[in-house]
């Protein structure tokens, strides 16, 4: 089988980016919007994953996010076992959301939903349905934030004939503003503690597809363990919330974080300083990414710069914090490891156990 690459799967950042860059530009000039109520921005989020507006007593901050394509594995592999996904992608959905919001220190207190489906027909499946609307509400509960409402617009011609593109957006409360972390504490000396992925996540999907498409068993394809391929690409993404909660609780407030999803591992560098970050242990890959980047033929450079390869998120902590990090997250139920440290040196990304290192110019995501 041919190598199969992420452009090839119609995902190619060289060609993203430069809008997202030029929207954020466009969106700073708006930001003097803000006066008339009464309120300003906090310049250095721009660029982050989420948004912080000053309130006075406490930050807002806010976020809006998409699924991707995962909702097209869980109808192809609902052909195959009989069983919907829906709830468990309705997680996936809040995850990409409620994961980013929080890496400014925000509690995430509500989401809005936006299902646009091809056609009126897609929400008359009542099983589908009823899955997304349990699965939307447990992830709403796991993290304890309410469900405000949304939208479900039918677009037949705009979307496929019975497809639905998910999305969620989620607003959260800085408090007390102590819990701000915007990255203006971080520095050589700090731990970068990493916290265990489930799988896929859902970043790295088009890749997935692209593959299924090669097999010739498809999503019905045995992985060594025996679970079907479909399946292990469709558990749900990790809600990191209830960590960054109990950290906050236990009095830790990391001096940055990152929620590792598009670009991989060059996403641990999204924060503008210069700076190294320098990894010395990296987290065992599940055993799906294992088997996606030997099936498309990925050196290390492609999985680990555009796949969470086992990370799902990064917290940058006192190098005092890091063995207290680690051990609040295992309460929370989410796998820790103490990785590597940030080091003065160039803009990069040193993966020591690979001797791989991504430097400034592979990634950029801000202005």
């Amino acid at each position: 089988m041919s190598k199969i690459d992420y452009t090839q799967a119609g995902v190619d950042y060289s060609k993203i980016d430069p809008l997202k860059i030029l929207a954020q530009q466009a969106a700073a000039t708006t930001a003097g919007n803000l006066q008339r109520h009464g309120l300003t921005e906090i310049a250095a989020s721009r660029g982050e994953s989420a948004y912080v507006v000053d309130c006075g007593d406490f930050y807002l901050a806010s976020i809006t996010e998409c699924l991707g394509t995962k909702a097209l594995v869980a109808d192809a592999t609902r052909a195959i076992t009989g069983k919907t996904y829906y709830d468990q992608i309705a997680q996936d959905t809040l995850a990409m959301a409620i994961n980013d919001l929080i890496t400014v220190g925000a509690t995430p207190i509500s989401v809005h939903a936006y299902w646009a489906a091809g056609g009126s027909e897609w929400f008359h499946d009542t099983q589908r349905a009823k899955d997304l609307v349990d699965g939307w509400r447990a992830a709403c509960d796991a993290c304890s934030v309410s469900w405000g409402g949304g939208e479900t617009p039918a677009l037949a011609g705009v979307v496929a004939t019975d497809r639905i593109d998910l999305a969620a957006s989620c607003v959260g409360l800085v408090r007390p503003k102590s819990r701000l972390t915007l990255g203006e504490r971080l520095g050589p000396g700090d731990a970068i503690v990493l916290l265990a992925s489930s799988g896929i996540h859902a970043n790295g999907v088009s890749l997935a597809r692209k593959l299924a498409e090669r097999l010739p068993a498809g999503y019905a394809t045995k992985l060594p363990s025996g679970a079907l391929f479909g399946e292990a690409l469709l558990t749900p993404t990790v809600l990191y919330s209830p960590v960054t909660e109990a950290l906050a609780k236990a009095g830790i407030v990391p001096h940055y974080q990152a929620n590792i999803t598009g670009h991989g591992w060059r996403k641990v560098m999204r924060h503008p300083a210069t700076l190294t970050y320098r990894f010395h242990l990296l987290p065992p890959v599940p055993e799906v990414l294992r088997f996606l980047q030997q099936e498309t033929g990925s050196d290390d450079r492609a999985a680990y710069g555009n796949l969470n390869m086992g990370a799902g998120f990064a917290l940058f902590v006192a190098a005092a914090d890091a063995e207290r990090t680690a051990a609040v997250a295992a309460t929370a139920g989410v796998r820790a490891y103490i990785a590597g440290r940030v080091e003065a040196g160039p803009k990069q990304v040193v993966l020591q156990p690979l001797g791989l290192t991504f430097t400034a110019d592979d990634l950029h995501v801000r202005a």
